[in-house]
């Protein structure tokens, strides 16, 4: 196998351990103390998926680029908050992957679907083709609203998971508008429409039956991506305390953001830096094996994460957030409402019951490419040659 290429950011980080600090940690909504629980940091850290440039992969469209080392950083990340959502979806929080030891069906069938071949939901041949109905070039940089609204389209492909996938607008968060998507009834209308499946036959890489004992559920795991833009061109430092909330609830995906040619995923903090995993390390592809399985080592960064100030956070972000039952939204509608009262702490965004009379309807989905809303939003969120809205005190 090839030596993985290592960009300057993640040599300079990659052996850096955790300060000694009082200060906890905080991983996606867990709490740890690096004095006494420094192995259970990095394992939490190592069990996210880590997904990185690639190379010599299938042609994306046949005849387009074989690698997305330089320009797919952003389609990485995408791929990282929204793996997170399927781990928690189909393996709970609290899974952990030990090197070695052997992963369930459901691992596999959650890493497959991000696996860099066409087929994949949302591997990096899915995100980029499905990006030219954003308006991007395949080998075009993303930003991290339009990574968001390409992985909600590709979501409706993935019936296993049956997520209900909401990207809030206007840094408003409308509470009627989740419940109507993700309280749709999908219950089958006779034996024929629900049909009795193998446990070894596999749909696009996936058990076809796993996601039919949710259908008579009367909530849709809810994946809520709220793109924002905390500043003009650096983040408002009364923004800071809130982002760190975000970090402490137990429904936190982590957040995606940065620089053009430098997207992360940020998974937490410590003190006055975010913890973050890096995609600008180029790995060979993996194929899968005839049975499914895959080799799943590189998919896991078995080193102490990255770090960076919060102060150089880039303001262009998406915040994401999984509900797995109307228990867990209701809680995190809480939760937000609490942290509007919390000193220092300026709301990053707007949590209303009902759709202001202005707004349009984000979740009726349209497929074409002259989409109106994503247009909007992506030349609010993705360009920087636009005047921007700051959110004011």
């Amino acid at each position: 196998m090839d030596a993985a290429t290592l960009t300057y950011d993640t040599l300079r980080f990659e052996y850096e351990d955790f300060p000694e600090t009082k200060e906890p940690v905080w991983i996606l909504g867990r709490k740890y103390s690096v004095f006494t629980e420094k192995e259970e940091i990095l394992l939490d850290v190592t069990s996210r998926l880590w997904f990185t440039y690639r190379k010599n992969f299938p042609a994306i469209g046949g005849t387009g680029p074989t690698s997305d080392t330089g320009w797919g950083c952003m389609l990485r990340c995408g791929q990282m908050i929204f793996a997170q959502a399927l781990v928690c979806r189909h393996l709970g929080r609290d899974w952990r992957w030990i090197k070695g030891k052997r992963q369930t069906d459901n691992y596999f069938s959650v890493l497959n679907a991000f696996i860099d071949k066409k087929d994949s939901y949302y591997s990096i041949h899915q995100i980029a083709q499905m990006g030219v109905g954003e308006g991007k070039s395949i080998g075009q940089w993303y930003g991290p609203n339009t990574v968001a609204q390409v992985l909600k389209k590709l979501a409706t492909f993935d019936t296993w998971s049956s997520l209900a996938v909401h990207i809030a607008m206007d840094n408003t968060v409308v509470m009627e508008e989740i419940r109507r998507l993700c309280q749709s009834n999908f219950s089958c209308a006779g034996a024929a429409a629900c049909p009795a499946v193998e446990a070894d036959v596999l749909y696009n890489g996936y058990p076809e039956e796993a996601g039919v004992r949710d259908k008579l559920s009367l909530w849709k795991p809810l994946v809520l991506l709220i793109p924002l833009r905390l500043g003009l061109t650096e983040i408002n430092e009364a923004y800071i305390e809130t982002l760190k909330h975000c970090f402490m609830m137990p429904q936190s995906l982590g957040v995606i953001g940065g620089k053009p040619n430098s997207a992360h995923y940020f998974i937490g903090y410590v003190g006055e830096e975010l913890i973050y995993l890096d995609p600008h390390t180029t790995q060979p592809a993996v194929e899968p094996s005839d049975s499914g399985s895959l080799p799943d080592e590189s998919f896991h960064c078995q080193h102490p994460p990255c770090r960076m100030s919060i102060a150089e956070l880039d303001p262009s972000i998406a915040v994401g957030f999984f509900c797995h039952t109307e228990e867990d939204f209701n809680d995190w509608c809480h939760q937000i409402k609490k942290l509007s009262l919390v000193r220092g702490a300026l709301p990053m965004f707007e949590l209303v019951e009902r759709q202001p009379s202005h707004f349009s309807n984000p979740d009726v989905l349209n497929l074409t490419p002259d989409s109106s809303d994503a247009d909007r939003l992506e030349r609010f969120f993705d360009s920087e040659d636009e005047d921007f809205e700051i959110l004011s005190l």
